[in-house]
Protein backbone atom coordinates (compact mmCIF):
# COMPACT_ATOMS: atom_id res chain seq x y z
CA UNK A 1 0.00 0.00 0.00
CA UNK A 2 1.31 3.42 -0.83
CA UNK A 3 1.03 6.16 1.37
CA UNK A 4 1.89 9.51 1.31
CA UNK A 5 4.37 9.15 3.50
CA UNK A 6 6.08 6.49 1.22
CA UNK A 7 5.97 8.68 -1.67
CA UNK A 8 7.56 11.49 -0.14
CA UNK A 9 11.01 8.72 1.07
CA UNK A 10 10.40 7.56 -2.77
CA UNK A 11 10.79 11.13 -4.06
CA UNK A 12 13.81 11.71 -2.04
CA UNK A 13 15.21 8.53 -2.77
CA UNK A 14 14.52 9.76 -6.49
CA UNK A 15 16.18 12.54 -5.97
CA UNK A 16 19.29 11.53 -5.43
CA UNK A 17 19.68 9.60 -7.84
CA UNK A 18 19.11 12.24 -10.33
CA UNK A 19 21.84 14.07 -8.35
CA UNK A 20 24.62 11.67 -8.26
CA UNK A 21 23.69 9.63 -11.96
CA UNK A 22 23.22 12.97 -13.52
CA UNK A 23 25.57 15.39 -12.16
CA UNK A 24 23.14 17.75 -10.39
CA UNK A 25 24.89 18.66 -7.12
CA UNK A 26 21.85 21.74 -6.83
CA UNK A 27 19.71 18.56 -6.26
CA UNK A 28 21.11 17.20 -2.93
CA UNK A 29 19.83 20.22 -0.72
CA UNK A 30 15.99 18.85 -2.10
CA UNK A 31 16.95 15.53 -0.51
CA UNK A 32 19.54 16.10 2.51
CA UNK A 33 19.58 18.25 5.41
CA UNK A 34 21.76 20.86 5.91
CA UNK A 35 23.64 19.31 8.84
CA UNK A 36 23.11 15.51 6.96
CA UNK A 37 26.11 12.98 7.84
CA UNK A 38 27.13 10.62 4.88
CA UNK A 39 29.27 7.77 6.34
CA UNK A 40 31.00 4.95 3.73
CA UNK A 41 31.93 1.00 4.88
CA UNK A 42 34.03 -0.43 2.19
CA UNK A 43 34.28 -4.11 1.76
CA UNK A 44 36.49 -3.66 -1.13
CA UNK A 45 39.79 -1.75 -2.14
CA UNK A 46 38.55 -0.66 -5.54
CA UNK A 47 37.05 2.64 -4.68
CA UNK A 48 38.09 5.05 -1.89
CA UNK A 49 35.75 7.60 -0.14
CA UNK A 50 35.91 9.49 2.89
CA UNK A 51 34.53 7.60 5.73
CA UNK A 52 32.40 10.67 7.20
CA UNK A 53 31.25 13.76 5.38
CA UNK A 54 29.14 15.98 7.26
CA UNK A 55 26.64 18.65 5.82
CA UNK A 56 24.61 18.96 2.26
CA UNK A 57 27.02 20.85 0.40
CA UNK A 58 30.03 18.47 1.61
CA UNK A 59 27.95 15.26 0.31
CA UNK A 60 27.23 17.13 -2.75
CA UNK A 61 30.89 17.59 -3.25
CA UNK A 62 31.78 14.25 -2.37
CA UNK A 63 28.71 12.26 -3.88
CA UNK A 64 28.44 13.99 -7.44
CA UNK A 65 30.97 17.08 -8.30
CA UNK A 66 34.13 15.24 -6.85
CA UNK A 67 32.72 11.52 -8.50
CA UNK A 68 31.59 12.69 -11.91
CA UNK A 69 35.29 13.84 -12.08
CA UNK A 70 36.13 10.19 -12.00
CA UNK A 71 33.07 8.23 -13.26
CA UNK A 72 30.40 8.60 -16.09
CA UNK A 73 27.53 7.37 -17.63
CA UNK A 74 26.47 6.11 -14.22
CA UNK A 75 22.90 4.52 -13.51
CA UNK A 76 22.66 3.64 -9.91
CA UNK A 77 19.22 1.52 -9.19
CA UNK A 78 17.26 0.34 -6.07
CA UNK A 79 17.14 -3.30 -6.19
CA UNK A 80 13.33 -4.39 -4.34
CA UNK A 81 9.97 -4.88 -4.96
CA UNK A 82 9.21 -2.51 -2.08
CA UNK A 83 10.35 -0.14 0.27
CA UNK A 84 10.12 -0.75 4.11
CA UNK A 85 10.23 2.28 5.63
CA UNK A 86 9.95 2.01 9.97
CA UNK A 87 10.73 4.71 12.58
CA UNK A 88 11.64 7.11 9.75
CA UNK A 89 14.05 4.87 8.17
CA UNK A 90 15.09 2.54 5.84
CA UNK A 91 17.59 0.03 6.17
CA UNK A 92 19.38 -2.36 4.08
CA UNK A 93 17.94 -1.30 1.08
CA UNK A 94 19.91 -3.02 -1.97
CA UNK A 95 21.84 -0.93 -4.64
CA UNK A 96 23.33 -1.90 -8.26
CA UNK A 97 25.54 1.02 -9.65
CA UNK A 98 26.90 0.36 -13.57
CA UNK A 99 29.54 3.01 -14.86
CA UNK A 100 32.30 4.26 -16.59
CA UNK A 101 35.53 5.18 -15.76
CA UNK A 102 36.86 6.75 -18.97
CA UNK A 103 40.22 7.39 -17.92
CA UNK A 104 40.82 3.80 -17.60
CA UNK A 105 38.36 2.83 -19.88
CA UNK A 106 36.82 0.83 -17.47
CA UNK A 107 33.78 -0.86 -16.76
CA UNK A 108 32.86 -0.52 -12.97
CA UNK A 109 30.45 -2.75 -11.38
CA UNK A 110 29.00 -2.41 -7.73
CA UNK A 111 26.42 -3.04 -5.03
CA UNK A 112 26.13 -3.29 -1.23
CA UNK A 113 23.23 -1.32 1.08
CA UNK A 114 22.27 1.93 1.55
CA UNK A 115 20.45 3.04 5.48
CA UNK A 116 18.25 6.24 5.37
CA UNK A 117 17.50 8.13 7.77
CA UNK A 118 14.83 10.85 7.32
CA UNK A 119 13.19 13.80 9.57
CA UNK A 120 10.29 16.09 8.73
CA UNK A 121 11.56 18.88 6.52
CA UNK A 122 10.98 22.73 6.83
CA UNK A 123 8.30 23.04 4.27
CA UNK A 124 5.29 21.27 4.41
CA UNK A 125 4.96 17.41 3.77
CA UNK A 126 8.68 17.51 3.18
CA UNK A 127 11.51 14.84 4.78
CA UNK A 128 14.94 15.59 4.42
CA UNK A 129 17.67 12.85 5.32
CA UNK A 130 19.71 13.52 8.05
CA UNK A 131 21.89 10.22 7.77
CA UNK A 132 23.25 8.08 4.68
CA UNK A 133 25.23 5.02 5.44
CA UNK A 134 26.65 3.52 2.40
CA UNK A 135 28.00 0.21 2.70
CA UNK A 136 30.15 -0.87 -0.54
CA UNK A 137 29.65 -4.67 -0.52
CA UNK A 138 31.88 -5.57 -4.21
CA UNK A 139 33.45 -3.09 -6.82
CA UNK A 140 34.75 -4.56 -10.11
CA UNK A 141 36.85 -3.21 -12.50
CA UNK A 142 36.99 -4.70 -16.16
CA UNK A 143 38.26 -3.27 -19.32
CA UNK A 144 35.53 -2.04 -21.49
CA UNK A 145 37.25 0.80 -24.16
CA UNK A 146 34.56 1.32 -26.05
CA UNK A 147 31.66 1.03 -23.39
CA UNK A 148 29.77 -1.85 -25.05
CA UNK A 149 30.04 -4.21 -21.91
CA UNK A 150 28.31 -1.19 -19.82
CA UNK A 151 25.60 -0.84 -22.69
CA UNK A 152 24.83 -4.66 -22.51
CA UNK A 153 24.34 -4.47 -18.89
CA UNK A 154 22.65 -1.08 -18.52
CA UNK A 155 20.16 -2.02 -21.47
CA UNK A 156 16.68 -3.74 -20.55
CA UNK A 157 17.12 -2.76 -17.34
CA UNK A 158 14.45 -0.33 -15.47
CA UNK A 159 15.69 2.61 -13.57
CA UNK A 160 15.66 3.40 -10.83
CA UNK A 161 13.86 1.25 -9.51
CA UNK A 162 14.84 -2.59 -10.03
CA UNK A 163 13.37 -5.86 -8.78
CA UNK A 164 15.43 -8.82 -8.06
CA UNK A 165 14.04 -11.21 -10.07
CA UNK A 166 14.14 -8.79 -13.35
CA UNK A 167 18.22 -8.17 -12.13
CA UNK A 168 18.61 -12.13 -11.87
CA UNK A 169 17.19 -12.91 -15.01
CA UNK A 170 18.84 -10.24 -17.37
CA UNK A 171 22.63 -11.02 -15.59
CA UNK A 172 22.22 -14.64 -15.54
CA UNK A 173 21.46 -14.62 -19.41
CA UNK A 174 24.34 -12.12 -20.06
CA UNK A 175 26.43 -14.04 -18.05
CA UNK A 176 25.63 -17.07 -20.22
CA UNK A 177 25.76 -15.01 -23.67
CA UNK A 178 28.96 -13.16 -23.26
CA UNK A 179 32.16 -14.45 -22.14
CA UNK A 180 33.69 -11.50 -21.06
CA UNK A 181 30.68 -10.62 -18.68
CA UNK A 182 30.71 -14.12 -16.85
CA UNK A 183 31.31 -12.21 -13.42
CA UNK A 184 28.10 -10.33 -13.82
CA UNK A 185 27.04 -13.72 -12.44
CA UNK A 186 28.18 -12.57 -9.07
CA UNK A 187 26.28 -9.18 -9.18
CA UNK A 188 22.77 -11.34 -9.74
CA UNK A 189 21.31 -11.32 -6.46
CA UNK A 190 21.41 -8.32 -4.46
CA UNK A 191 23.13 -7.92 -1.74
CA UNK A 192 21.54 -8.97 2.20
CA UNK A 193 22.23 -8.06 5.46
CA UNK A 194 23.14 -11.44 5.83
CA UNK A 195 25.97 -11.22 3.63
CA UNK A 196 27.53 -8.14 5.12
CA UNK A 197 30.24 -8.59 7.58
CA UNK A 198 29.05 -6.17 10.63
Amino acid sequence: MTTPLLERYKEALEGYIDAKDNTRPQRIADVFAPDAVLTFSLATANIAFPARTVGADAIAKTLVTDFALQYAQCRTYYVCDALEPQDGQIDALPWLVLMREPPKGALRVGHGLYRWTFAAGEEAHAVRVTDFHIHIARMDVVPDHDATLLASLQNGLTYPWLSPDALFEHFQALARKTPALAFIDAFAAPVTPLSVQA
